[in-house]
Parts: C-alpha cells; structure tokens; sequence
C-alpha cells in the first residue's frame, strides 16, 4: 500500500471540504444564527490537518487500485467525522455520535433523521446539511478530481471504487474532463429545479436545500411538515419528474450533449426503470383508492412516493405506514431496487437486477440444454465474466449484510419491522422505513452506539460494500 500518496490525496480531500463549507459559513453570517463559530472553528481545524498531509511527498507513485479503494473508504470516513463538528459545536444535536448519524446520512443522500423539529436549526446547518446531499450525490471523490489536478490511471482507481454500479466508465479519455461533465450537468439541472421550486412560490432558502435533497436524491427537508408543509400540487410534479431524472444514468444525459439520441433512449436499464416506475405507480394508486379519496389524489400520492422511493430520496407527502400491505411491500421491493447505475440514486441498482434475472434465465437454459451456449446480455452486448461474477457476490454481500447488520441493532430491543426496515433504509440509503422509522417519524428512537452502526451501513450501501471491507482485510495493509 502506497501510504504516502494515500496521505495526500486524503490532504487533499479534506481542503476541499474546509472549500465546500464556505457557502454554508456565508448563510450563516447572512441569517446571524449562532452557527458561525462552529464552522470556523471546523474549518480552522480541518484546514490544518490537510496541509499538514498534502505537505507529504510522494514522488510521484502511483497507486493501485487496492489504493484507490483504500483512500475512498477512508476519506468518506473522515469527511463524515469532519463535517459532524458543525453540528455538534452549534448545539443542535445533544451528542456527537447523534451529529455524526445526521451528516453521514447526508453525505450517503440516505435523509434519515435523528431530529423531531429540523426547523429549530440555525441556517447555516440546515444549509450544510442539505448541501451534504448534493455534495454525496455524485461523490465526493468525484468533486475532488474536477478541482484538483491528478494522474489519469490515479484517478481511475478513485472513481471505480466511488461511483455506483455494476461498472465504472469514462465519459471522455481524461478522468478530469469526465467529472466537470458530470457536475456540470449536475449543477445545470440543479439550478434549472431551485429556479422551478421559486418560480412555484417555495421561498429561496427552501428551494435550494430541497433542491439539494432532490438532485442528490437524499431527502432532508428544512421542516417537520416536509415535502406536504407545501400543500402544492405543482411542487410536487415538479419534484417527482426531477427525483426520477436524477435517477437516470447521467451517460444519456452525455450521449443527449453528443446528440447520439438512438444510444440514449434505447438503454435497457433506463427502459426497465421507466417501466417499474410506471407500473408501480398505477399499482399502488388503485391499492390506496379508498384511503386517498379519489383517484386524482391516490395517482398524486403514488407518483410522489414511487418517485422518491426507487430513487432512495426519501421525501414524504403521506405517512405511507397506514397504507395497504401491498403497497408497502411494493414500496420495500422498490428500495431495493432502486435507482440507475450511474445516477445519485441508492439501491442494488436496476441495472444489476437486470443482470441477476437474465442470468437466472440463462442458468435454467443451460440446465435444459447443456450444449447451448448461453449469453447474458445488457444493452445488445454480451456481459463480461468479470461483471457478472461481482454482481452476483454483490447480491450474496448484499442480503448476508441485511441480516448481520439488522441482528445487531436488534440489540436495541425494537420491533422487528422497524430493525429490518432502518436497516434496508440506511444501507439502500433511502430514509424513511416502517413502523417506528416511519416517514413521519424519526431514528432517535435508536440509542447512539445503534446509530454508529446504521451510519456504518450507510456508508458500506453508498460505498457498495468492497470499499469498506477492504479497510478490515489485513492484507491490503501490507506492503
């Protein structure tokens, strides 16, 4: 393992964090909340630690992709340390452990809250908080490289080990040009929706932070009330059409740029998503027809909540406890699913379920027929061996990790539901679960050790599970 390196590239990680807290600082000096001490004395600090190890020289060594792994797990890590002393110092959070809950789930864009009233947060917190959404969403590592020069292969290795899904690919032949693509895309469809959420009336401080929830698909309100404080049907179309775009694969908004139209409207796994989004939709709006009161609000509520789960935002207009079973249990089907690969989306992602199905089918072909010669394929091109071998070890991972980390936190003494449920919530990186983590409720229900280890699942789920794991194997420690 290449120490040296990892050090300065974690150095460098963290200035832009001390960076990415200046907005937030800037809105509470504007709103003279109290919280300004906080994030300069954060800032002070951590600006201190990173020069401390950017000052250390590599000589130019490039890392490994063990490397690469290795410092994404770690600087998510500390970022998340980091970020939770602004919180803490500013008095809004009794612990620290409570503060660190609170920022992983917004650097995870999970929205799982341990506050009942987010409202009687100063500005800047609740600025911070948000922005931590936007911040995760399309990855920390991923900012990190648009702002900061690196070699290519070194860069490659850190996006591997960051962005979602059953694959990692470049945009253009240089890492750096590939993320300011992706943010710029990012940004530009972020501002066009804090505009939308003004031009419908939500006032400015709200359409940024909602903003910032929507595009990083997290789900941190400013209110109690969430998404429903509104009462607006507008803002809620609005909100559901940009939840669902976010969770598209941002390479067809590319091929869209490159006007290479017919590659990005026949993507398989964008097809597949519409189509579950659509069918889940009308389900659940015909199943919730008597308690909505008429099918206008059923179709409303549905497409919202559809909207907000498969994509792991996690935004609420409803208290979906008191549906129906079956659309509870659809509601829990789409969180696992989740979102596209490539996208800000959580979840085990649309495109590796779609590789787990056709190789089912395909293992059932090759057992009627020994002979043939069976073909996974996505998008018309047959899968490679490597990929189809890492997403059914991501499957096994994914369900063993459920169940471990759902035995743990029964420790708690909680309900069943509401372990399994918190669990699935905070690993898909989603936010509300049933029972006592409800979409109006909260997880203070959970005593803090409880809550250190949700904030370890959400960062394995926003990880992916192999970057986490690599931090525990002794063998990526030796050199």
């Amino acid at each position: 393992m290449n120490k040296r390196i990892i050090i300065s590239i974690i150095g460098k990680i963290i200035l832009t964090e001390v960076i990415l807290m200046i907005p937030s600082l800037i809105v509470s000096l504007i709103y003279r909340d109290g919280d300004t001490a906080g994030f300069l004395i954060t800032m002070a600090f951590a600006g201190l630690v990173g020069l401390l190890f950017t000052s250390v020289r590599h000589s130019g060594q490039r890392m490994s992709s063990r490397d690469g792994y290795f410092i994404v797990a770690s600087a998510w890590i500390i970022v998340a340390l980091i970020g939770a002393l602004p919180l803490y110092i500013g008095g809004g959070f009794p612990t620290y452990w409570n503060a660190l809950f609170e920022i992983v789930s917004g650097f995870t864009t999970t929205g799982a809250s341990v506050l009942d009233k987010p409202e009687n947060l100063g500005h800047g917190v609740l600025f911070w908080r948000s922005f931590t959404h936007w911040i995760g969403g399309m990855g920390v590592l991923v900012f990190v490289l648009m702002v900061m020069p690196m070699e290519n292969d070194n860069s490659m290795h850190l996006v591997r080990a960051e962005v979602p899904g059953p694959t990692a690919g470049k945009l253009v032949p240089r890492m750096r040009t590939t993320s300011m693509i992706l943010y710029g895309i990012y940004g530009f469809m972020t501002m066009v929706l804090v505009i939308l959420l003004a031009l419908l009336g939500m006032a400015p401080f709200d359409s940024f932070c909602i903003a910032f929830g929507t595009a990083g698909t997290g789900g941190f309100a400013v209110s109690s009330a969430g998404i429903a404080g509104y009462n607006s049907l507008a803002i809620e179309v609005v909100l559901s059409v940009f939840m669902l775009l976010f969770g598209v694969n941002f390479s067809v908004y590319h091929l869209i740029l490159l006007r290479r139209f017919k590659e990005a409207f026949t993507m398989e796994e964008v097809k597949v998503y519409l189509a579950v989004v659509g069918a889940a939709t009308m389900a659940i709006a015909f199943n919730i027809l008597n308690f909505a009161g008429g099918f206008g609000k059923a179709l409303r509520q549905s497409l919202f909540q559809v909207s907000s789960i498969i994509t792991t935002t996690g935004f609420a207009t409803v208290d979906f406890e008191f549906w129906p079973e079956f659309s509870k249990h659809t509601l829990l089907l789409l969180m696992v699913l989740g979102a596209c690969a490539g996208s800000t989306g959580g979840g085990m992602k649309i495109s590796r379920v779609i590789i787990l199905v056709k190789s089912f089918v395909a293992e059932i072909r090759q057992i009627i027929n020994p002979k043939a010669i069976v073909t996974v394929r996505l998008n018309g091109k047959p899968v490679d061996k490597k990929t189809l071998g890492s997403t059914r070890i991501y499957a096994s991972a994914y369900m063993l990790l459920l169940c471990v980390f759902t035995l743990i936190i029964s420790l708690d003494g909680l309900d069943f539901t509401t372990n399994f449920t918190a669990v699935l919530s905070c690993f898909n990186n989603i936010g509300p679960g049933l029972n006592m983590v409800g979409p109006m409720a909260n997880f203070s229900v959970y005593s803090d050790w409880a809550q250190v280890v949700l904030s370890i699942a959400m960062l394995t789920g926003r990880l992916e599970i192999f970057p986490m794991f690599l931090l525990l194997a002794k063998s990526a420690h030796d050199r």
